[in-house]
């Protein structure tokens, strides 16, 4: 019988085992946790012995966590947020906040939202930190981890742990070098164009390709780049153009003209998520809150009523164009 129980438990056991899982590694968990190679090794022992399992096996040269490992970690994760609810104060202060801040956004709701989030969350607690990582197409994975607390995307993951708040929605525009071109006017302007794109990695595209792909309009894409920073030097003294969201108009893409898109087609959502043992903390309950204040003030750069206006063409008139 274990000379363990449950009572040898403690929090660092629990971060030891998260740190272990999330780097793949014995020797990178002991950097990230600042403690040497042999203190994760013998932790690592105390723990195997109190569950019962081995926790880590060989895989190649790196391991992977055991079935029971994986379970456990889902399990360590909310023992932690309890830990730490456990010995903070009922009422969350945002002066005396000193905390680092992971936020998952792509460079479209980075650059739209974040620098004056971060202006305004620093004003009321200037002891917090942001730091701001891709999100590509995000996974609950990404959000089930302690080190992502929040996503901004058009592409809640769909999971029952997993929760979302609509926050605004923008329009699809097309962009273009009006010293080059003209901007594509009808249908067959449009189809005749050669455009460039955003395909999220792992090979990801944005919604309105794969919507526009399901209604048969097959368009010469000739160059696909993995954010939409990357659109402008593509556009830039070319003939090409680029189907995006419209506030794009605002910062990165503020260089180019714009125009609708000359036939019917969907809106582009924002959302922001999180997971569901975030959604009663105190300072996670004011981080989201502080997130919606500022979305009115950065959507005040939404693109104005000067692009022209071209008739929509509903799906049918657009598949008897193609």
């Amino acid at each position: 019988m274990s000379q363990f129980d449950h009572l040898d438990l403690d929090g660092h056991l629990l971060r030891l085992l998260l740190a272990v899982i999330e780097e793949g590694s014995v020797t990178h968990a002991a950097h990230r946790l600042g403690v040497t190679q042999s203190a994760v090794s013998h932790l690592l022992d105390k723990l195997r012995a109190i569950v019962g399992d081995p926790l880590f096996v060989k895989s190649g040269r790196g391991i992977v966590p055991t079935v029971r490992a994986q379970a456990l970690a889902v399990q360590a994760r909310m023992l932690l947020d309890e830990l730490r609810s456990f010995s903070s104060a009922v009422e969350f202060e945002p002066a005396k906040l000193s905390a680092l801040v992971t936020i998952a956004a792509n460079d479209l709701q980075r650059d739209l939202l974040l620098p004056s989030f971060l202006r305004y969350v620093r004003a009321q607690a200037p002891g917090l930190t942001l730091r701001v990582i891709p999100s590509g197409a995000p996974t609950a994975e990404l959000l089930r981890g302690e080190h992502c607390q929040l996503a901004i995307t058009p592409r809640p993951p769909d999971a029952s742990d997993v929760l979302q708040k609509r926050l605004f929605e923008d329009t699809y525009r097309v962009f273009y070098d009006a010293s080059q071109r003209n901007a594509p006017v009808t249908i067959e302007d449009y189809l005749a164009a050669e455009h460039v794109t955003v395909l999220h990695e792992p090979h990801r595209p944005l919604d309105i390709d794969e919507v526009l792909a399901e209604r048969g309009v097959r368009r010469r894409f000739v160059a696909q780049v993995p954010g939409f920073a990357g659109i402008g030097p593509f556009l830039r003294g070319s003939t090409m153009v680029a189907t995006l969201p419209g506030l794009l108009r605002a910062h990165m893409l503020r260089d180019f003209a714009v125009a609708p898109v000359p036939f019917e087609c969907p809106k582009m959502p924002m959302f922001m998520v999180w997971h569901l043992r975030h959604q009663a903390d105190p300072m996670h309950r004011w981080l989201r809150q502080q997130l919606e204040i500022v979305i009115a003030p950065a959507l005040a750069t939404r693109p104005g009523k000067a692009d022209r206006a071209f008739p929509g063409l509903n799906t049918s008139q657009m598949s008897n164009a193609i």
